[in-house]
């Protein structure tokens, strides 16, 4: 096995996968990238504009734009989009990339660190737990693909990362 050349965070929002991404990247003297802030910078727009305007389809078009581009990157942590991984080809590229890991928690614990939070275009509606809820059922078969998953509930994201890096070196020393 390959030593991984970057640490790829999938994972619905509200994770941590940015957070948690930037303290691994300080960690290692790395990069960060987040794939939405990438995206709203070649678009224009910000991600509910680009929901709002263009639609979900065009957004996950960028999503695998984005996800092609990545493939290139070394020392890199990617903070991924909820999304980019129900496309198959996109998981086959991340993990062509590095060393993927899905971020879970539940759908309350979710919602609660969302509150408030008035740029998540998915989580409009009256009760944003029977979405999220919804959305991470519909989303299971793909996040169920990652094969490390890291659980956040109740954890700091400095432990997060902690747990995260060390999966990162024992893929290196992994034959």
């Amino acid at each position: 096995m390959s030593i991984p050349e970057n640490i790829i965070l999938c994972g619905f929002m509200g994770t941590g996968k940015s957070t948690v991404g930037r303290l691994i990247a300080d960690r290692l003297g790395w990069r960060f990238v987040d794939t939405d802030q990438l995206i709203e910078a070649r678009v224009g727009r910000t991600v509910s504009q680009i929901f709002a305007q263009n639609g979900e389809a065009f957004f996950r078009q960028w999503e695998s734009r984005i996800c092609q581009e990545l493939i290139e990157a070394r020392h890199t942590v990617i903070a991924t989009g909820g999304g980019i991984v129900l496309a198959p080809a996109n998981r086959e590229t991340l993990n062509r990339a590095g060393l993927v890991v899905c971020l879970d928690a539940p759908a309350t614990e979710i919602v609660a660190r969302l509150h408030g939070a008035t740029d998540r275009p998915l989580l409009a509606g009256a009760d944003p737990v029977a979405r999220v809820t919804e959305l991470l059922a519909a989303r299971a078969g793909a996040y169920g693909a990652i094969r490390c998953h890291v659980d956040t509930a109740g954890k700091t994201p400095q432990e997060v990362a902690s747990r995260i890096v060390a999966l990162w070196e024992a893929e290196r020393v992994t034959p």
